[in-house]
């Protein structure tokens, strides 16, 4: 009868399902799993019977077939919310419980049993206070010839236990903290039971045991930070001006959770921040103010104002938040709900927060900025500057450009978060990486990839978010491993990383993994041109990668891929002892520096190139000898001139390199740029130059 009646149900649950999706679109099956944390509770009589009721239950199950684990042969169907009855003789058996969702995936697992007419012996309970739920108690019960245990956990009012198998845990969250009185029962199938009975003092958690959400990474020029790790924050402000809220019986103390420091504002009433003196900012161009507050008091709210001082007139307007008890609660005020209520916000020069109830609860704040939204890309617009270099020196391991060597595993199941698809951006093949921390990409175990005799590994990453990125490269036949990490994240674009196979200290001759690790972050990442290749050369051989982003995108200094500005002089006599030449390879222009010491670029001083509101510097540089280059920006339309140089952290000898550049990283006015100067730092060195560019 119970089958009958499951296949009645089941039917019932078909026809419901398809009659309410239009057009018969069954796409929706294509995301259902099979059911999850199966499991059974086990309830025996205590009679000498042997009399077991087993009771199953899944996530996502209709129902299940249960192997009682004795002499009987058919499994028993039951429904989900009903179980079965049945008497064991003494003995230990094992019940499989095979838990089946409404499409059919099934999920199994086993259950021990014991049924002995015993009453339980060796009983052990542990009872704790759980370290992360204010006031949850945690117990486990352990015993010889037993099958379950209830546990009394002696509040007020709750009369009633909480069961389990035995040696599965309970958990119970009580109203108040306090001393009360917890008895375990523990019973197996005999008549007798044991039981065990503690004064337990249950504790609440006052304070935060894990850190407020990490902020995302974003510019610094779309964040204002008063106190926060990640970001930069305004110097020598006051977390704890004197404006007589100790007398509300207010204190203040800086918290330190495991090197973690934050806000803690004790028995709050008010409380005030307080920029230097004579130091105010503007955040009208941001859209948000955010912090993160943890308290452990129920029905606590907390105002925020924001105190403005233009032109010597003062004036605060507030915004009240909830916040939830024993968590991080996380807050974005729009500015717009202190401009809306007329304050002027291009001058803020004091915050205050305000408790309700007053003086009556603590709070941790964390992470105050203000902020908006990133305008850092999230997804690239076009592909990867296309590769130039021989396929005969090249061995692929991701690439349209080229024949990639055969992958065995990519992305394979290591206990990563990381997913893995293939996306196809304008005719090109990419990988994207998704909550990436590290991701496998194994070649063949049975035939190794011989690398020896390559000098450069390449490869392209576009991101918006991710803080590190490393390649590790792994040798299992002689099990040696190395990673080598990029020295500095560049977001919101294509960056090409090129790095000599020196680096990596291993034998690279059977090579059968590779490796992206975000040491321990979580990222979106995008992957292109993944190759290594041999050049080692005086002079280049191939051209540089051929750019790919559109004109209209593109302020062109020197490249034949675009219509570049106009140039008022080039290696201008400013003293140097650097000669200038073209240079060619298969038809492409290239600029050839020698005895570079430094050489300047002269756009046109009448009328400036407005780099304004531009976020990259990109050019290609071939060396065989440089050990410093650096690439000044100078605004000579200022009195004083502004200018600013940024030198590379590495030179690489004997090969095409790409260089992307924030212009985040000069500090300078970029309306009216009309110089460019190439350095060496004192040196004299070979350089070719191809493809200036800044972008977007």
């Amino acid at each position: 009868m119970k089958a009958l009646k499951y296949l009645y149900t089941f039917s019932m649950a078909l026809l419901l399902i398809f009659g309410c999706t239009d057009d018969n679109d069954l796409s929706f099956l294509d995301e259902v799993v099979a059911p999850s944390e199966v499991s059974a509770l086990f309830k025996v009589t205590q009679d000498n019977t042997g009399v077991v009721t087993i009771t199953p239950n899944a996530v996502g199950a209709s129902n299940y077939n249960i192997t009682l684990g004795d002499d009987t042969i058919e499994p028993v169907n039951v429904i989900q919310g009903e179980g079965v009855t049945h008497t064991y003789k003494e003995g230990s058996y094992v019940v499989t419980i095979e838990a089946v969702g409404i499409t059919g995936l099934k999920t199994e697992v086993n259950q021990n049993l014991e049924v002995s007419f015993k009453a339980p012996e060796n009983v052990d309970v542990s009872i704790s206070n759980d370290v992360a739920v204010s006031k949850q108690v945690n117990v486990t019960a352990n015993a010889d010839f037993a099958v379950s245990y209830d546990v009394y956990f002696g509040e007020p009012g709750i009369d009633d236990p909480v069961s389990a198998n035995i040696g599965e845990p309970i958990s119970y969250i009580y109203q108040e903290p306090g001393i009360y009185t917890i008895r375990v029962v523990v019973m197996g199938a005999a008549i007798a039971t044991t039981e065990y009975t503690e004064e337990f003092e249950v504790t609440e958690i006052l304070q935060p045991i894990a850190s407020a959400p990490s902020p995302p990474n974003r510019e610094e020029t779309d964040v204002i930070s008063l106190y926060s790790d990640k970001y930069t924050n305004v110097p020598d402000t006051n977390f704890f001006p004197d404006w007589g809220q100790g007398g509300q019986g207010s204190s203040w103390a800086e918290f330190d959770l495991n090197g973690d420091t934050m806000l803690q504002y004790i028995n709050l009433s008010y409380q005030g921040i307080a920029l230097a003196d004579g130091t105010t900012i503007d955040v009208s161009g941001m859209k948000y103010l955010h912090l993160d507050v943890w308290t452990a008091d129920e029905g606590l709210k907390i105002e925020t104002s924001l105190i403005n001082n233009a032109s010597g007139d003062v004036t605060e307007k507030p915004v009240w938040s909830d916040l939830t008890a024993g968590e991080w609660t996380s807050i974005d005020i729009p500015i717009t709900d202190y401009t809306d209520q007329g304050l002027t916000v291009t001058e803020i020069f004091q915050m205050k927060f305000v408790g309700d109830p007053w003086a009556a609860g603590t709070v941790f704040i964390d992470n105050i900025y203000f902020y908006k939204p990133s305008t850092v890309a999230k997804v690239p617009e076009y592909n990867a500057p296309s590769p130039t270099q021989n396929e005969a020196n090249v061995v692929s391991i991701f690439s349209d450009s080229y024949t990639n060597v055969g992958l065995s595993e990519l992305n394979p199941n290591w206990g990563q978060t990381t997913t893995l698809t293939t996306v196809n951006l304008n005719g090109n093949n990419i990988w994207l990486y998704e909550a990436l921390n590290y991701t496998g990409i194994v070649t063949d175990y049975g035939n190794p990839t011989n690398l020896s005799a390559m000098d450069y590994v390449h490869f392209d990453y576009f991101t918006p978010d991710a803080e590190k990125l490393g390649l590790k490269i792994v040798n299992t036949v002689v099990s040696q491993e190395d990673i080598v990490f990029i020295d500095k994240i560049i977001r919101g674009t294509w960056v090409s990383v090129t790095i000599p196979m020196s680096k990596f200290n291993i034998d690279a001759s059977q090579v059968t993994q590779l490796l992206f690790d975000t040491e321990g972050g979580s990222a979106k990442v995008y992957i292109d041109n993944l190759y290594f290749y041999s050049e080692n050369s005086v002079q280049p051989e191939v051209i540089a990668p051929v750019p790919t982003i559109a004109q209209n995108d593109v302020i062109s200094i020197y490249s034949d891929a675009y219509t570049g500005v106009t140039l008022n002089e080039v290696n201008p006599n400013w003293g140097q002892t650097t000669t200038l030449t073209d240079f060619s390879v298969d038809g492409d222009n290239i600029w050839l520096y020698q005895a570079l010491n430094y050489s300047g670029i002269v756009t046109d001083y009448g009328n400036p190139t407005d780099l304004t509101g531009v976020k990259y510097l990109h050019f290609d540089y071939y060396t065989p000898d440089a050990t410093t280059l650096g690439f000044k920006i100078v605004n000579t339309a200022l009195d004083p001139v502004q200018e600013d140089i940024v030198f590379l952290s590495e030179i690489l000898i004997g090969t095409w390199v790409s260089v992307t550049i924030p212009l985040s990283d000069y500090n300078l006015d970029f309306s009216n740029i009309t110089q460019l100067i190439w350095d060496t730092s004192g040196g004299s060195a070979t350089v070719y130059v191809d493809n200036i560019y800044f972008h977007n």
